[in-house]
């Protein structure tokens, strides 16, 4: 249970990484771009091979993966879009005016796109086989760009150090809960159930690569996006076969 825990913080660390890092180096949207393709090819491989993949082999052909993955796609779209309307639309660009975005719907957005990706963890200690290392790669990968995305927006707006850090130290402690829950909540669950969530996760996630942080790497890092992505994939690939 406390592994579930421990993962999920260690995962989620990368954004207090993200965050400490642009506030001391200037990070260039091109590499942020590449960063974040990069991190999108292995979010990819993980939904497939981790989530979707275990999905299916837990609970084929009853409806729990086509269940589960509609309803965490239309719960990632509704709460995005109701947090894009509190005004956190913007919390993954760079490029901000002072005092753009709500504070508040800033946190609710990175939380949003976070606990998906930390259940996964301690849903996939609940197999007795130990943690995934391309799940935690893929969550620690993912959160980098996003962290140093919204730290730069969120330093142009006139957010304090102190602050930014701050959040993200909340954000990351939300994170290790929410891969507790996910071991703790689940432990017991049959195997249809088990398999909803899992594809509700990759839902989610999909969703999320899709209205974020896809167009926001394609739209710093260009052409080079689709190379990196393929590079996150395969390196994530391999690691699945090998874990």
């Amino acid at each position: 249970m406390w592994g579930a825990l421990g993962w999920g913080l260690f995962a989620g660390s990368s954004l207090i990484l993200g965050g400490a890092l642009v506030l001391v180096l200037p990070i260039r949207e091109r590499l942020l771009g590449l960063i974040m393709a990069f991190g999108a090819g292995v979010l990819i491989s993980a939904v497939a091979y981790e989530l979707v993949a275990e999905a299916f082999e837990t609970s084929a052909w009853n409806g729990s993966l086509a269940l589960g993955l509609a309803a965490g796609a239309l719960t990632f779209f509704v709460g995005d879009l109701l947090v894009d309307r509190m005004g956190g639309d913007e919390r993954k660009k760079m490029r901000r005016t002072a005092g753009a975005g709500s504070g508040l719907a800033i946190v609710l957005g990175i939380v949003l796109d976070g606990i998906p990706e930390s259940a996964v963890i301690g849903l996939g200690l609940l197999e007795g086989t130990g943690v995934s290392v391309a799940v935690i790669v893929a969550v620690f990968l993912s959160n980098l760009p996003e962290a140093i995305a919204a730290t730069t927006g969120l330093s142009a707006s006139g957010w304090s150090r102190g602050r930014i850090i701050g959040l993200w130290t909340l954000v990351t402690l939300v994170s290790g809960l929410a891969s507790l829950l996910g071991y703790v909540v689940f432990d017991s669950a049959g195997p249809d159930a088990l398999a909803f969530v899992l594809a509700f996760a990759g839902g989610a996630i999909l969703t999320m690569l899709a209205d974020t942080m896809m167009p926001e790497a394609f739209e710093h890092g260009g052409k080079l996006v689709g190379l990196l992505t393929t590079l996150g994939f395969g390196l994530a690939f391999a690691l699945t076969m090998l874990d």
